[in-house]
């Protein structure tokens, strides 16, 4: 018996039972006084010149780090997914060899989340700017490599193939065959991996790599709610922004392709965009120059300290069996979490659309707060523990999947959802049976992603006392007990090779043809 694609939807929020019955042992109840004061300082932000004005600096910060990243990334991401790519090698020597091994190498930096990276560079290099700018870069690179690499392998050859056969050469026959397709596909997906550095960027402040995570991070250490959603607006203002932006900007560039390429205004679009892509050049320098970075500095390492001899048997005594438990059933909840809970909340609402306004309010929310400050003001009511770490990791990443499933509804078509309504069905029934079964396959895909994006994210939540590797990853560093951070590194490698694989096989079956 297969379920229906509706029913598919919503069985991930069956989570939320278990999840009611265990949540009332967690509670100790000792925050509601704070709680209360943080969502009255929500309407009531600090307007004091001299902190909006070092909040404006901060923010400054934050999006410097987050372009020169983003834009590093992509130069990095778009040369390692060409190298990693099977048709490219293919067409190259004949052999896919070179980029199945490629692929398995990017799996490390892929592993490794940013926040590691930068307090991995911080122990090398020092505190500078180019931390967070490379903390940045070298995981989105080998993400944005991974990408690219499937979007080039999933192409149609068939051009290339007579492109070939007319003797044209390998180099020019994929750059003709390959690069216009691939376009639209990178353009969507650089977008999105600008927002995602906008966001990571913000977390590494809130570790002291600077910027405005830093000004969040005090003001909320020191219950200043009032400072806290002064920063917090700023930063929503700028990231409903940036989302304006850039939907603009694809539905300009993108649509006109989709309709044919001799379409009028396509050559215009396309000078526009390289246009666009030129002027990043001395944007990037600019940016470089304001946070002072000095690339040279990069090169005087400080030399880690050598391990000791019995390095490695502190590794053996860690509890292994615990840690990747700990690991994989934070990762299991709040994947579940995340993505049953988004069209849970459509199908509750969809009779009253200011409910619905709500949530979506409570999703742009999700997406701004970083995870550890969720999880710090949770446990102003709950108990640190893995639940605890699963509700700040959840609620984030709910924010990502609910703005992605809003969008499918509204580029779905609704006939058949109007269909349902004249002939007498409820809203919710409209919703589940008229737009959630067209997207329910799609969306899911997407969450299979999406958990693996958590899986590395675990590291961040750390903090709240979660049974996992990110925790004792951190308490690793913090003791400078080099052999367990490289044993827990690889370990977190390890599962994200495996977990890669079991979300691709998840995301070809639901994808494909029933």
């Amino acid at each position: 018996m297969t379920p229906a694609p509706p029913l598919l939807l919503v069985l991930p929020a069956l989570v939320v039972l278990p999840l009611a019955l265990a949540l009332p042992a967690q509670v100790h109840g000792g925050g509601w006084d704070l709680i209360g004061e943080f969502l009255h300082a929500a309407v009531t932000p600090s307007l004091e010149p001299l902190l909006l004005a070092s909040l404006l600096r901060g923010l400054a910060t934050t999006l410097a780090m987050a372009l020169l990243g983003w834009s590093s990334s992509l130069l990095l991401g778009l040369g390692l997914g060409v190298a990693s790519s099977r048709t490219v090698w293919r067409t190259l020597v004949g052999s896919p060899l070179p980029a199945l091994v490629l692929r398995r190498l990017l799996a490390l930096p892929r592993a490794i989340h940013e926040l590691i990276w930068g307090l991995l560079l911080l122990q090398v290099v020092g505190l500078q700017p180019a931390v967070a700018v490379l903390a940045i870069a070298l995981p989105f690179g080998a993400l944005v490599a991974r990408v690219l690499s499937d979007l080039l392998d999933g192409l149609p050859t068939a051009s290339l193939e007579a492109l070939q056969a007319g003797g044209a050469g390998a180099p020019a026959a994929l750059l003709t065959a390959l690069g216009p397709p691939l376009l639209p596909g990178l353009l969507s997906y650089g977008g999105y991996r600008l927002e995602c550095a906008l966001r990571s960027a913000t977390l590494l402040g809130v570790f002291g790599l600077g910027g405005l995570g830093n000004d969040l991070r005090l003001s909320l250490q020191s219950l200043e709610f009032h400072e806290l959603w002064s920063g917090l607006w700023l930063l929503l203002a700028v990231m409903l922004g940036l989302e304006g932006t850039l939907g603009w900007l694809r539905r300009r560039w993108l649509m006109p392709r989709r309709l044919g390429l001799n379409q009028p205004g396509v050559g215009r679009h396309s000078r526009e965009l390289l246009l666009l892509l030129l002027a990043l050049v001395p944007l990037s320098v600019a940016l470089g120059r304001s946070l002072a970075l000095d690339p040279l500095a990069l090169l005087h390492w400080q030399p880690l300290p050598p391990l000791e001899t019995d390095a490695w048997t502190g590794v053996l005594t860690l509890p292994w069996l615990r840690l990747l438990g700990g690991t994989l059933g934070l990762t299991l909840l709040a994947a579940t979490l995340a993505v049953g809970l988004a069209p849970l909340q459509l199908l509750i609402t969809a009779p009253w659309p200011a409910a619905r306004g709500l949530v979506r309010l409570s999703w742009i929310l999700g997406r701004l707060w970083p995870p550890p400050l969720t999880a710090l003001l949770l446990l102003f009511l709950l108990k640190p523990g893995l639940i605890t770490a699963a509700l700040a990791l959840g609620l984030h990443n709910l924010g990502i999947l609910g703005r992605l499933l809003w969008e499918g509804i509204e580029d779905s078509d609704s006939r058949r959802e109007q269909a349902l309504t004249a002939s007498g069905s409820g809203p919710r029934l409209a919703l589940l049976y008229g737009r959630f079964s067209t997207m329910a396959r799609p969306y899911l895909a997407y969450g299979a992603y999406r958990s693996d994006v958590m899986l590395r994210e675990t590291v961040v939540v750390g903090l709240v006392g979660a049974t996992g590797l990110g925790s004792q990853l951190m308490e690793s560093l913090s003791s400078f007990a080099w052999g367990q951070v490289l044993a827990l590194v690889g370990a977190y490698g390890l599962l994200t090779l495996v977990g890669e694989v079991l979300s691709d096989r998840c995301r070809q079956r639901l994808m494909a043809p029933a």
